[in-house]
C-alpha cells in the first residue's frame, strides 16, 4: 500500500510540475512577446513624428476635461490603452502643460499658426479655461494667427474658441450657449421604498449635500444660495466671451422666447443663427478650412493633408529629458491637492490625508525650499484627512516656511478647512470656496432585510457592541454622531476664525454650508486676492523675501521598480496610433453615468468618525 500511495503521489507530483512549467511557459512567451514588440515599435519609430514640422500650424487637439493635477495611471494599463487605440474613460488634459505648449510655439519660428481643435474638451471650470486664454491671448502679440474649427461648440469650448482671431463652423454645425445649472437627482422617495433608513446629521443651513437622499427636491435655501454663486459665474463667462469678441453682452440670450424669435428669422438654421449672432465668422466645410490652412503652411502627408505639428507631438519635444544641472537658487514649492479629501493615503488624483501631507513635509525638510504655494482644487471630503493635512500647514509655518493657497475651481468645505490657514489665500474670480460646515450620514437597512425575510439577532458585552448596518441605530448613538457632527463645525469656525482673523460669530454668519463665488469671498474676508498660480508664486516669494528663486512641484518619490516601468513604457508612449475617443452618444447612458458619479463620491467616503466637510453641489461643469 506504502509503495502504492508513493507511486499515486509521484503521479500527481509530476502532472503538477508539468501544469506549473507549462504555465509559466505560457506567460513568459506573452510576455517576450510583448517585449519584442514594444522594442521594434521603438526602433521603428520615425524620428519625424517626434519633430516639429518648419512653417508649421500647431494644432492643439484637446481631449477631456482640463486639471491641474492628472489621476494617476499604471504606466502599464496607459501603455496598453495607447497600444490598443482605447481611451480612459474621463482623459485629462494638465492645463500647464497647454500653457506651456502655447508660450514655446509663441517664440517658435517653426510655427507659424495655432490651430484650435476642441470638439473633444469637455471643460475643466472657468478658471483652467480663463488661463488657457490668457496663453492664447498672449500667443496672438506674435502676430501669428489663431484659427477655431469645429462641427459645433459646447459652452466650454466656445469659451477658448472665442479667444481665435478666426473662429468657423460647419454649415451643418452649432453653437449654443445654454448658461449654467444645477438640478440634482433627489432619491428619497427611492430610499423608502426600499426600506432603506437614512441617518443624517448635519450642521449649517446651506449645508445641502445630503439633500439628494433626504429629500424629493432642492430646498429653498439651497436654491437661493445656488442661484446667487451660479448667476455671478455666468456673468463672468459672458463678460470674458464678450470682450474676447468685442460684442454686446446683449447677444447672449437667456430665454426660450428670444431663442425661438431668432431661430425663427434664420429658418431654424444653428449655423446661420451662430453667423447672425456673431458668434462666428464664417460657415466653411472641412475642405474649405483645409485648403485656407494649406495656403497658409501648406500640405503634409498626413491624414489632413496640412503641414501641421500636433499638441502631442510639440509637447514631446518640448519635454525631451535633458540633465538637470543643480545649483543654488532658494527654492519655491508647489504642492498641488486635486480631488475629494479621503483618509490614508491616495494616488494622484485624490486627496490622501497621509500622502497630501507627506508632500507637505517633504516640502518642509527640504532645506532649499523657502516657501510652499499649495494648488487647491477640492469640494472637501474627511474632516479627518482635512485636519491632518491642515496640520501639516502649521508645521511649514513653524518652520518659517509662508504657504500661500492658490485656489482653482473649487476650494469648498474641506477645500477649505486645508486653505484657512495660509498666510495668504488667492482665488480665481470664478473659484467655488466657503460651504464651510458639517455633515455625517449613513444607512441602515434592517427594514430592507426583514422585508425580504432577513433578520439579525444576538448578544453583546454592552449597548454599543455589534452595531452594523443591518441593524438599527439606537437614539442615543445618534445623539452622539450628531455631538459630534455639531463640535466639527465648531472646530471648523474657530479654523476659519483663527486663521482668516475673523470674529467667529462673523464667520458663522457667512458658514452655515453656504457656498460663495470667488469674487464674493473676496468681499467676506474668505480670501486675500484674486489671481492666478502665478500671482500665488509671486506672493510667496515676497514674503519670503525671495528676488532670485526655482519653482518646482512637490511630488511622491517612485520607487526603482515604479521608475524603470515608467521610463519603459515612456519610450513606447510616443510610437502609437492616435487615440481613438469612445463614448456613447446616448444621452440616457451619459444621464445614468453622471448619477452613477455622483453618488460613488459617497461611497469612497472613509472618515473614521464618519464626519464630512464636503460641497457636492459644487460642481459646475
Amino acid at each position: 500500500m506504502a509503495g502504492k500511495g508513493n507511486w499515486t503521489k509521484s503521479l500527481f507530483t509530476g502532472i503538477w510540475t508539468v501544469l506549473n512549467f507549462s504555465r509559466k511557459l505560457f506567460f513568459n512567451l506573452i510576455f517576450l512577446v510583448f517585449f519584442i514588440g514594444i522594442i521594434v515599435a521603438i526602433s521603428s519609430q520615425d524620428n519625424e513624428q517626434l519633430t516639429v514640422n518648419n512653417d508649421s500650424a500647431l494644432m492643439l487637439t484637446l481631449k477631456g476635461n482640463l486639471v491641474i493635477q492628472k489621476v494617476s495611471v499604471d504606466p502599464f494599463e496607459q501603455f496598453l490603452q495607447e497600444a490598443l487605440g482605447s481611451e480612459p474613460e474621463d482623459p485629462e488634459i494638465l492645463v500647464r502643460d497647454v500653457v506651456k505648449v502655447i508660450e514655446n510655439a509663441k517664440q517658435d519660428r517653426r510655427i507659424k499658426a495655432l490651430v484650435l481643435d476642441l470638439h473633444e474638451l469637455n471643460g475643466g471650470g472657468l478658471d483652467k479655461l480663463r488661463t488657457v486664454a490668457k496663453a492664447i491671448d498672449d500667443f496672438k502679440t506674435s502676430e501669428k494667427p489663431v484659427y477655431a474649427i469645429g462641427n459645433y461648440y459646447t459652452q466650454n469650448q466656445y469659451y477658448l474658441a472665442s479667444h481665435a482671431d478666426h473662429i468657423y463652423l460647419n454649415p451643418m454645425g452649432s453653437v449654443l450657449l445654454d448658461g449654467y445649472g444645477r438640478y440634482g437627482v433627489y432619491i428619497k422617495e427611492l430610499l423608502e421604498k426600499l426600506k432603506v433608513t437614512t441617518h443624517i446629521f448635519r450642521v449649517g443651513t446651506y449645508k445641502s449635500a445630503v439633500e439628494p437622499v433626504m429629500r424629493n427636491d432642492m430646498s429653498e435655501a439651497s436654491k437661493e444660495a445656488e442661484k446667487k454663486w451660479l448667476e455671478a459665474y455666468w456673468l463672468q463667462y459672458k463678460e470674458d466671451v464678450a470682450n474676447a469678441r468685442g460684442i454686446s453682452m446683449d447677444n447672449f440670450d437667456e430665454t426660450l422666447e428670444a431663442l425661438v424669435a431668432k431661430f425663427e428669422q434664420v429658418d431654424g438654421d444653428f449655423a446661420q443663427y451662430a453667423v447672425e449672432n456673431k458668434w462666428v465668422d464664417a460657415l466653411k466645410t472641412r475642405e474649405d478650412v483645409r485648403q485656407e490652412l494649406v495656403e497658409l503652411v501648406g500640405e503634409d502627408d498626413n491624414p489632413m493633408g496640412v503641414n501641421i505639428t500636433s499638441f502631442d507631438t510639440y509637447l514631446s519635444v518640448i519635454n525631451a529629458p535633458v540633465p538637470s544641472i543643480p545649483n543654488d537658487l532658494n527654492k519655491i514649492a508647489v504642492v498641488v491637492a486635486k480631488g475629494s479629501i479621503i483618509d490614508g493615503t491616495q494616488q494622484a488624483g485624490t486627496i490622501g490625508g497621509d500622502s497630501t501631507a507627506r508632500l507637505l513635509r517633504k516640502a518642509r525638510l527640504n532645506d532649499d525650499v523657502k516657501a510652499v504655494v499649495f494648488q487647491i482644487d477640492s469640494p472637501g471630503g474627511s474632516a479627518s484627512a482635512s485636519e491632518v493635512i491642515r496640520q501639516e500647514v502649521l508645521e511649514l509655518q513653524k518652520a518659517g516656511k509662508p504657504v500661500v493657497v492658490s485656489m482653482s475651481t473649487y476650494a469648498a468645505s474641506g477645500g477649505y478647512w486645508i486653505a484657512a490657514g495660509a498666510d495668504r489665500i488667492f482665488a480665481s474670480p470664478s473659484t467655488i470656496t466657503g460651504s464651510i460646515g458639517v455633515f455625517g450620514m449613513f444607512m441602515t437597512y434592517e427594514k430592507s432585510l426583514s422585508h425580504l425575510g432577513v433578520h439579525t439577532d444576538g448578544v453583546g458585552t454592552t449597548e454599543m457592541a455589534g452595531f452594523s448596518a443591518l441593524r438599527p441605530l439606537p437614539d442615543q448613538f445618534g445623539q452622539i454622531i450628531q455631538y459630534s457632527v455639531e463640535n466639527t463645525y465648531s472646530k471648523f469656525l474657530n479654523i476659519v476664525s483663527n486663521g482668516r482673523d475673523l470674529n467667529i460669530d462673523a464667520v458663522d454668519e457667512i458658514a452655515q454650508g453656504r457656498v460663495w463665488i470667488g469674487t464674493d469671498a473676496l468681499e467676506l474676508g474668505l480670501v486675500d486676492e484674486l489671481g492666478s498660480l502665478d500671482d500665488a508664486i509671486a506672493s510667496a516669494a515676497e514674503i519670503a523675501e525671495l528676488e532670485n528663486y526655482d519653482t518646482f512641484y512637490v511630488t511622491r518619490d517612485l520607487s526603482p521598480q515604479e521608475l524603470f516601468w515608467k521610463e519603459f513604457f515612456g519610450q513606447a508612449f510616443a510610437v502609437v496610433g492616435k487615440w481613438q475617443f469612445a463614448q456613447s452618444n446616448s444621452a440616457l447612458i451619459g444621464e445614468v453615468k453622471r448619477v452613477i458619479k455622483e453618488f460613488d463620491s459617497f461611497a469612497q467616503l472613509n472618515d473614521p468618525m464618519g464626519t464630512y466637510v464636503l460641497c457636492l453641489p459644487c460642481n459646475i461643469n
